[in-house]
Formats: structure tokens, sequence, C-alpha cells
């Protein structure tokens, strides 16, 4: 008999000694706001790399190739941790996953920080893959929960801007830094390692929203589910769906090296303030037009694309810079609108159970055409050179868009 059954035997309740503590959380308000804020950070630490690439390449003298093959490995890697661990939330709770999560970042950002060649950076782009895509379903489950009862529309707003304003916050905080630091490559990282570390610490206190369920080891298992009634729908919103991700590969992976290689363009400020305006025009687009009907706002954001690929091509072809940044905000513009358009179109048109597995089918093709799309570009401009590769890009971009505008102005889908 142990000394507390001892108690409980002798005076009939368990001595006050040895009562067990429960562990100290914060506020809900604050759990809201500071796992928000470490939302954003996984975010921003996923745009940091876009100005610091051409600095590597500088540094180490590594081929362009291997830097597309970097950006293409994170978005696999991502991929393959949203289809494994993307429910294990729902069974083990938010807060383990989440400290995990932001565990593994951390881990990925001191790579970064301590990488002495190439193959390191590929390595900590593949953690950091893992990372992001295991935080992104927690993270933002979290963050609808504990949003405050008279709030809920700002958690899911949170939930739905917090990727696009992240990497376009991430590409800028790490080109000024490239601009003015002097060492750039080892202060973004030192810097996002000590935001990692503290947001680590942040989710040991953060209050559990979720009951644990038996069925943790069968929600690893990989499995798509498109319910029936939108599967004409996703379809239709598919080439729209691809056409969104391959822009943010573009302006994410390979605009840094045209930037340097076809307009001898050094600074990595430039290099990012092109991705930050692509998706700062990205959030303002999804911010502001939840008045648009669905179809229009895909119709709209499909055409804005098609647009910013052709200017894409236009400005490589004519050496024209200004035209560069005029694809730059018409690109982002459509990004932002045709997502949101397609997520508000689909969304209310399955039930709530069904609506992990709409997302799990979004994210897969969005996701694949994204590494597929910058593996294909990093073999390509070994051959054909940077400004080709970046021409045939934006070709491929614009055909896939203008597909979207096609499939989405079709009578079946006008809903």
């Amino acid at each position: 008999m142990t000394a507390v059954q001892e108690d409980q035997t002798l005076t009939g309740s368990p001595s006050p000694r040895r009562r067990s503590t429960p562990w100290p959380t914060v506020s809900r308000s604050t759990g809201f706001a500071g796992i928000s804020a470490a939302m954003v950070a996984v975010l921003v630490a996923a745009g940091a790399p876009t100005p610091l690439l051409p600095i590597y390449q500088a540094r180490w003298g590594f081929p362009a190739w291997q830097l597309t093959l970097a950006f293409g490995i994170y978005a696999f890697s991502l991929l393959v941790a949203m289809l494994v661990i993307g429910s294990l939330s729902d069974h083990v709770g938010r807060r383990p996953l989440m400290i995990a999560a932001l565990a593994l970042e951390l881990v990925a950002m001191l790579t970064f920080l301590f990488s002495p060649s190439i193959g390191w950076l590929v390595v900590a782009r593949l953690v950091q893959g893992v990372a992001t895509g295991a935080a992104s379903s927690s993270l933002s489950a979290a963050v609808v929960e504990l949003a405050p009862a008279h709030r809920k529309k700002l958690g899911a707003m949170m939930t739905s801007l917090a990727p696009l304003a992240g990497l376009g916050i991430g590409a800028l905080f790490s080109g000024l830094l490239a601009q003015f630091a002097s060492d750039a490559a080892f202060e973004v990282w030192l810097v996002l390692t000590v935001v990692m570390a503290l947001g680590t610490l942040f989710t040991l206190v953060t209050p559990e929203t979720a009951t644990r369920k038996p069925g943790a080891l069968a929600s690893l298992r990989p499995r798509l589910s498109l319910p029936v009634q939108v599967r004409g729908l996703y379809l239709a919103a598919l080439p729209g769906i691809v056409s969104s991700f391959l822009m943010m590969t573009l302006f994410m992976g390979l605009v840094p090296v045209v930037l340097v290689a076809v307009f001898a363009v050094h600074s990595p400020f430039l290099g990012a303030l092109a991705a930050f305006v692509t998706f700062a025009a990205a959030t303002g687009a999804a911010a502001f037009t939840s008045a648009v009907r669905p179809h229009l706002l895909r119709t709209l954001g499909t055409s804005s694309l098609t647009f910013g690929a052709v200017l894409f091509v236009a400005a490589i072809g004519a050496h024209a810079l200004p035209l560069l940044w005029a694809a730059a905000l018409f690109s982002g513009l459509g990004l932002g609108a045709s997502f949101s358009g397609t997520t508000r179109g689909l969304v209310p048109e399955v039930e709530p159970h069904q609506r992990a597995g709409l997302f799990t089918a979004i994210y897969v093709a969005g996701y694949v055409a994204m590494g597929v799309s910058a593996v294909v570009a990093g073999l390509v401009v070994g051959l054909v050179g940077v400004a080709m590769t970046a021409i045939g890009f934006g070709v491929v971009m614009a055909v896939t868009a203008l597909l979207g505008v096609i499939t989405t102005a079709s009578p079946g889908h006008r809903r």
C-alpha cells in the first residue's frame, strides 16, 4: 500500500500534500494570441529562405538546379506530413502535436543556422517541411478552438490568411536582414531559432482544446476522400488550384534566381520584395472579397493569374523589370481570389465530417504541383538556362490558369 493509499484509508480522503497539481496553463485568450503568433511564425520561417538562396549560391558555388531541388523537397515533405499526421491531433490532443511540431521546427532552424553546404540546406528544408505540415493542422485547429466565443470569425480568418501573410512577411524580413546585416544567413536563422524556442515553450502552457480519443495509429494511414457531391466542382477548380501553387513556386523559388541571372539584380531586398508584393496582394484579395460570390471570385482569380503569368513571360522576353513587378501584383491578386473562391465554393457543399478530406484533396493537388514543378525546373535550368526555364514556367502557368478560367466559366459550374 502506498503512502497516499494509507492516508486515504485513515482519513477517508487523499492527503492534501499528496494531491496532484494540474499543469499550469495560460488563459484561453492568451493562448489564442500566442498560438496565432506561433502559426504565423512557422509560415514566416517557410518564406525566409527565398531571398537567401542567391546568397547561398554565391557562397558555396553550386548550380541553380540545387536551389529548386531544395524547394521541391520542402513541398513533398510538407505534403507527406499533412497526409500522415494531419488528423493525429484529433486523437492525441492539440498540445502534444503542437509541441512536437514546433520543436521539430526548432531543429530545422538550427540546421539552417549551422549549415556548411547545400546538402545540409536540403536537409533543413526537408525537416522544415515535415514540421510545417505537422504544425498546420494542429495550430489551425487550436487557433479556431481557442478563439473567444465572440471572435470565432477572427479565428477562422487567422487560419485562412496566416499562410499567405506569413510567407510574405518571412521573405521581407529575411530580405531586409540580407540587405543590411553583415551575415544575414546567420542572423535570420538565429532570430527564428529564438522565436521557435519561445513558441515551443509557450505551447507547454497552452490550454488543451481537444479530448483524446482512440484510433491514433489508424489515423496515420494516408487516405484521400473527396466527397461525391463536389467532385465535378473540384475538377473544375483544379486548374486554378494548380496554377496558384505554380505561382508560389515561381515567386518563392525561381524569381530570386531570375533577378540575379537575367536582370543582374543582386539586392536580396528586391528579391524579397517581389515575393512580399505577391503574398501581400494575395492576402488583401482574400481578406476583402468576402462579399463577392465564389464563382465570380474564382473566375476573376484565374483570369488575374493568367494575366500575371503573361506579364512575367513578357518581362523576361523584353528584359523589362517593371513588368516583373506588375506580374507579382496581378499574380498575387489572382492567388488570393482564386484560392478563396475555391474554398468558399466547395466547403458549403460538404458535411462537416467531410471537410478534412476535401482540404486534403485541395492541398495534395497543390503541393504535388509545387514539388514536381520545382524539381522539373531544376532539371531544365541546367540544360537551357535560367531565362528559358523561366519563360517555359510562365507559359505553363498561363496555360493552366487559362484552363481554369474556361472550366470555371462553363455553364455546369456557375453555382
